[in-house]
């Protein structure tokens, strides 16, 4: 029992020192300076508080004394400042979208019951006359074809392809292909042989 008893205190007192020395080195990293944090937290504080009076190395720094303010001579009569040309007032100043949107709907509510008021939204070739059923469908398919991109006149966005790009070559617009009853007879002349050989014309 007592033999026993003293291994387990041996025991006891090892684990103790061992968790001693792991929980110093724990606490107190050196980060590769040979000091605490707590002893270059000290030492710190210290510096920025020391006060030196004599501190020679200070006085030897000679200093260039500052440039006097440039005046002008004559201080009456003196140059205009130029004019901000960020204005509303500035005529090569572009209206903003903003801007424009209200303008042209107060000229629309000034001019609700003139019959002579033409929005400058309308159209070239815009008039009062109602469209016809047909002038509608055409007008319908143009906006339709412009919508999906098949127009090859111009470039109207810059996603668009170069003119060149979809133009067909003239060979090519000549050649039409074969047509579609040739295809269509020659299929069934190959399947017809096919079933005649008992072999199977599909590739697979």
């Amino acid at each position: 029992m007592g033999m026993t008893r003293n291994i387990r205190v041996r025991t006891g007192l090892i684990g103790l020192l061992g968790a001693s020395f792991v929980l110093t080195g724990c606490m107190g990293p050196t980060y590769g300076t040979g000091k605490t944090a707590g002893e270059q937290l000290v030492d710190d504080v210290g510096n920025a508080i020391m006060i030196r009076p004599n501190n020679e190395e200070a006085k030897k720094i000679r200093y260039q004394p500052r440039g006097g303010l440039v005046v002008p001579k004559d201080e009456v009569a003196l140059t205009t400042p130029q004019q901000s040309v960020a204005s509303k007032d500035n005529p090569e100043w572009l209206e903003s979208p903003e801007d424009m949107r209200a303008r042209l709907r107060a000229e629309a509510d000034e001019n609700s019951n003139s019959t002579t008021f033409r929005s400058p939204l309308a159209g070239q070739n815009a008039t009062n006359r109602k469209l016809s059923a047909s002038e509608q469908t055409a007008a319908y398919r143009d906006a339709r074809r412009l919508q999906m991109g098949a127009y090859g006149d111009k470039r109207r966005y810059l996603s668009d392809p170069p003119l060149d790009y979809r133009r067909l070559p003239e060979e090519a617009q000549a050649d039409l292909g074969e047509p579609e009853k040739t295809k269509e007879r020659r299929r069934k002349k190959e399947a017809k042989a096919a079933k005649q050989s008992g072999s199977s014309w599909w590739p697979f």
